[in-house]
Formats: structure tokens, sequence, C-alpha cells
């Protein structure tokens, strides 16, 4: 029943038992996703993880440029100048600071976690996950969306696929489910293989287009006069700032980058014994110098792409080609591929767009599956499959289906979803790296207050441009408030129903002199009576008041257990001290989350003769609320149906201890 080392015990877990359908076992096979592996086999350079993240940076070249067409019209190219800047001072920054701060994959949102405690930082990282669900999922169903459009504009595909937009990007989505569902462990391989050739094919499309305005300077000089009708650079500056935050879906990705992460290996330069000086402070340094190179890495190219562009796209691209419906809606340099390279070449760069649109959602399935499993069935706010890649999968490709359906599979429309979620989570970001750096102890006061400002600065930056998109698409913050909504709801649902889970990671002893009496009163060796007052006259009158009503032979082994301070935990680990009373013995615990779960896990290490549970005369509603919010309430009958649900888990029906139930 149990496993043991010299200082602690545990009991086998209780989903570990194997599924009873070959279905289950297929879907729930393989490493749960809330326990990272602990080994850096899988590891691989940041060169190579660059590509994984960047098909989601880089696929918003596939819209931007029309986005920021129909957004900023003449304005585009110092709009996105001020995009650049923003990416480059603004995001960059912050996410090289989460990186040294959160390196297990969970981004910013574990820097928020550890800045608040109790409920109220559960119910912050609900919000947050919110968020980023919008983002990851949006990310998918739009990039997919914005595939099936590429490939219904192809001109050699429009005659199979017609005008089936909904049902081309169910399938673009259905397909990355499959390929999440048979395992995807070449997912980084294969992003190098999509995004490279597209990187190279945009390059070579907009290098021939400033070839083309090169030999045609007329066109650059008739772009110069309609952009200084604004004024002069000043005013085109705040004019490009005010319609800049339209541009932000071009900050996307960062957050991917650092979800990553666990994927990023030290520097191969390290040396084994260098790599170790590295980690005596806890932090994988090397990881963490990886991870910031390839976050500098993707915003350098993307920057330089995004300026080049721009420029092009505005310069070259009539205003009626680019308005909606028009040839140039949403594929802005699709467009110039076939009308200055041909159908051809044209038609190569469609297909390489699709795949990189298409894994675009891979990359967003990746920081969904790492950032979801390490949160929600930790707080007991999600059932347990959700921490199995193929479950979750399942449950992602339906979220996806429904918001495809109920979007139409619109570009635009979830445009707005697409950038509040972005925001927000940049938002986030930026003032978590402020409130640490304002907290953290160091040597140079002056320095950390400086950084700290400057963080505060690009906070406002933030704060100015997902205020002016809500105010623009308040749909976006709908989208999350629903995201948001279902989340809270079905975790409260999921943590009700887990409540009577055993909630004990493991148990630890005070010295190993305590773990040898544990072992020397368990199996069939004591009565175990749970108690709520740690005091030698209580327990008299008390071990008094059992041997009147029951009929109870051999020793008594008493146990009062105390509770944390944070009761919003869901699972904790217990530390025991054992010491004898006469006979008897009495066993004094800290660190439940939950009494009841806490003595029906000890019970079941030490196997007592019978156990005798005290039932009280309080309202049932309020005690169900206790139990439910602080781990307390009617200990007694919780604590026979934990045990009953246990045993019938683990398939466990003789040799049970007798469950005696006394009013208090």
């Amino acid at each position: 029943m149990r496993s043991s080392s010299p200082d602690s015990l545990c009991l086998p877990e209780q989903q570990s038992a194997p599924a009873k359908s070959a279905w289950g076992r297929f879907f729930l096979s393989g490493r749960p996703l809330d326990r990272p592996e602990s080994t850096d086999e899988h590891t691989r350079p940041w060169y190579k993880v660059l590509w994984l993240t960047g098909v989601d940076y880089f696929s918003t070249l596939g819209y931007q440029p029309g986005i920021a067409l129909l957004a900023a019209g003449i304005l585009s190219v110092p709009a996105t100048v001020v995009l650049v800047l923003v990416t480059l001072f603004g995001a960059v920054p912050v996410y090289a600071a989460v990186a040294g701060r959160s390196y297990a994959g969970q981004g910013s949102v574990a820097l928020l976690e550890n800045l608040f405690s109790g409920w109220k930082s559960k119910i912050f990282v609900l919000v947050l996950l919110g968020f980023a669900g919008t983002d990851f999922v949006i990310t998918m169903t739009l990039s997919a969306a914005d595939a099936a459009r590429h490939a219904i504009a192809n001109p050699w595909l429009h005659p199979y696929l017609g005008h089936a937009h909904v049902a081309t990007t169910l399938a673009f989505l259905l397909l990355l489910a499959g390929v999440f569902l048979l395992g995807f462990r070449e997912a980084i391989s294969m992003a190098a293989a999509v995004a490279i050739p597209y990187i190279l094919l945009n390059a070579f499309v907009l290098t021939w287009s400033l070839r083309l305005i090169y030999l045609q300077p007329g066109l650059l000089s008739h772009w110069y006069l309609d952009l200084h009708s604004f004024g002069d650079w000043t005013a085109i500056f705040v004019a490009s700032s005010l319609v800049f935050p339209r541009l932000a879906l071009g900050l996307s990705g960062f957050e991917t980058g650092v979800s990553v992460m666990p994927l990023v290996s030290s520097d191969s330069g390290d040396s084994s014994k260098k790599a170790a000086t590295k980690r005596e402070d806890g932090k994988p340094k090397g990881r963490i110098s990886a991870t910031r190179k390839l976050l500098l890495a993707a915003a350098v190219i993307m920057s330089i792409l995004l300026l080049m562009s721009s420029l092009v796209a505005t310069v070259l691209i009539p205003e009626s080609a680019y308005r909606a419906g028009g040839p140039a809606d949403g594929r802005a340099i699709a467009y110039l591929a076939h009308r200055l390279l041909g159908t051809a070449f044209g038609s190569v760069y469609d297909l390489s767009t699709i795949l990189v649109l298409w894994f675009a959602g891979a990359s967003a399935m990746t920081g969904l599956l790492s950032l979801i499993p390490r949160y929600l069935p930790r707080f007991g706010m999600a059932p347990r499959w959700v921490a199995y890649r193929r479950p979750l999968v399942l449950l992602l490709l339906a979220i996806d289906v429904v918001i495809t359906i109920i979007f139409r599979a619109n570009v635009q429309e979830q445009g707005s979803a697409y950038a509040t979620g972005v925001l927000v989570l940049m938002l986030s970001a930026a003032v978590a790296v402020a409130l640490v750096l304002s907290r953290e102890k160091t040597h140079n006061a002056a320095g950390r207050l400086l950084r700290s400002g400057y963080f505060w600065i690009v906070s406002a930056v933030f704060a100015y441009t997902l205020i002016a998109n809500v105010i623009e698409r308040p749909a976006g913050v709908f989208i999350a408030g629903i995201f948001i909504f279902l989340l809270i709801v079905t975790s409260a649902v999921s943590r009700y129903y887990r409540a009577t889970e055993m909630r004990v990671a493991d148990v630890r002893f005070v010295d190993d002199e305590l773990a040898r009496l544990w072992e020397s009163i368990a199996g069939k060796k004591v009565n175990l009576v749970p108690h709520h007052a740690n005091d030698p006259v209580y327990r008299k009158n008390l071990i008094r008041k059992i041997e009147e009503n029951f009929k109870v032979e051999g020793p008594v082994a008493f146990l009062h257990v105390n509770l944390l301070d944070n009761r919003s935990e869901f699972v904790s680990s217990l530390r025991v001290r054992v010491q004898p009373e006469g006979k008897n013995s009495v066993i004094e615990v800290w660190g439940a989350v939950a009494i009841a779960n806490s003595i029906a896990y000890l019970s079941e290490l030490l196997d007592p003769e019978s156990i005798v549970l005290g039932l009280t005369r309080r309202n049932l509603m309020q005690q169900s609320l206790d139990y439910a919010l602080w781990g307390e309430g009617e200990i007694g009958l919780t604590v026979y149906s934990i045990l009953v649900r246990y045993w019938e888990f683990m398939k466990r029906d003789s040799n049970l201890p007798r469950i005696l139930l006394m009013s208090e």
C-alpha cells in the first residue's frame, strides 16, 4: 500500500490506477504534463527552438501587413517603426527578465502568482490563464482561418476548395489535433523545416519589391508627399503613435517564447563542470542566457521583415486591392508574390504561408500543453486527465471548433480577441518584472530602482496600447471575459468534485527515530483516534468515552492535524512527529490543506485496527462551506467518504479498518 524511504512515506496515487479500456490506456498513456522531465535529453540549442516559437511570431507576416494597411493606411510605415521600437525596447527586455525569473515554462503568470498568496493568487492566476487561453486558442483558430484564406485565394487550389472557408479552417484544425494525438515528437525539426523556407521566401519577395521601388523612384516620392500631408515629422510621429495600437498583433509570440523555455538547452559551449557551477544558485543560467538570445534573434528578424513589408505594401499595393474583399485583403505579401513574380512562384509562396500559419497553431498548442497542466491540476481546478496530452488536445480541439463556427473563420473578427490576450499578457509581464525588481534586495539600490522605473514606463506603454485596443475593439475583452468566466466556473466545479481526493503529496518525519517509531505502530497495531484539541486531559477524557461506547482493544494512536495558513493550496506535504504517551501514542501533523483528507491519508499509511471519528452537531451547510474554503468542517463523515472512495478506486476490499462514529 505504500512506498517508503528513511524519512518519508507516500501512498500510490489515486489517479495512477490503470485505465480499464484500450481507449483509456491510449488517452492516458505517457508522462503527465504537470511533471517536467528531470533530464535534458529532449532539449535543443536555442537557434533550433527559435523556429518553434518563430512559427507563431513570424506567421503574423501572413496578415500583419494587410492589417497595417487597413488600420494605418499611408501611416503604415511610421506606425510599424513605433511597433518595432516597442518590440525591441519594451517586449524584449520584459521577457528577457521573465526568462531569468521563471524558467520552467510558466512565463509571466508564475511571477505574478508569487506576488500574491491564498485565494487571491489563485483567482488572479485564473484570470491571467483566461487571457493566455484567449491568446493561444485564437492563435490556432485565426492562423488556421488565415491559412484557409490563402489556400482558397490560390488560383490552383480555388477550383477544389471553392468558398468553403469554414470547412477548410476546420480541416486544418483537425489535422493539427491529429498530429498532436500521435505524438509530435519532432515539433522542433518540423518547425525549422516550415519556418526557414517561409522566412527566405519573404526575404526574396520583399527584396525584389524593394528593387522595384529603387528602379521607380517616383513611387517612393509619391508616398513621401502623401505622408507629409500629416505635417512635419513630429506630427507624423504623434499620429503614428496614436494608430500604433491597431498594429498590436505584431507583438505576438513572446509569451510562446518563454513557454517553450524547458525545450532550450544550455549554451553548447558549456562544459559539464561549468554547467554545474551555473546551477549552484538554483537557476539554469545557461538556459536563461540561451532563451534571451532566442527572444532577441526572433525580435530582430521580425522587426526587419515588418519594416520591409510595411514599406513595400504601402508603396506598391493600391488602396482598392487591400480594402475588405480585395485581392490583397489579409494577404499583402502573397499578393505581391503573385503580381511581381508570377503564379508559379506565388503558389509556392502560398504553400509556404499555409504551412507556417497552420504550424503557428502547433506553437500555440505547445504553449497551452505547457501552461495549463502546470496550474489547473495543481490547484485542483481541473480533472486529473487534463495533465495528459491527448485528452487535453481533444478538449482544445473542441474549443477551437466552437470558436471557428462562432466567428465563421473570420480573421478580422478574431483579431480583437487575439490582440487583447497578447496585450494583457505583455502588460502583466511588464508589471510583474517592475514589481519583482522593486522588491529584490541588491547592493546597488539606485540601479535597481532605475531598472524598475524603466519597466514601469514600459508597462505604461503596454497599458496605453491595451486601453486603445479595448476602446476601439471592445469585443476582445468580451471574448476574453467569456473565457475567464468559463474557466472559473469549470475550475470551481472541478475543485468540488476533486475535494474528496487524498490531497497529500507525501509524509515526512521530523527525524529518522520518529520514522522508526511510526513503523512500530503501523499495521493493525493501534486504534486511530483523530482529535481537535492537542491536550493530555482532553485525550484522557476522550479515551474513557471511547471505552464506554465501543469495544476497542489495544493501544490508541491519537492524531492531531494542524492546517497551513494558505488553505487555497490543493495538495501539500505533511510533516509528522510521533511520541509515546503511556501505552498509547500521539501523532502531531503540520502542513495540511484539509483536515479530513490528511486523516484519511495517514490512516491508510498507518493501517490501524479501527478509526474512531467524531461527529459534530453544527449546521451542515456551514460545515460544507468551511471544508471547501478552509479545509475544516464536518471531519468524521468526510473522512469516511474519502476512504470509501479511495478503497473503491484502488480495489481494496479486504482487511479494512473498522470505522466507528461517535458524537462529540
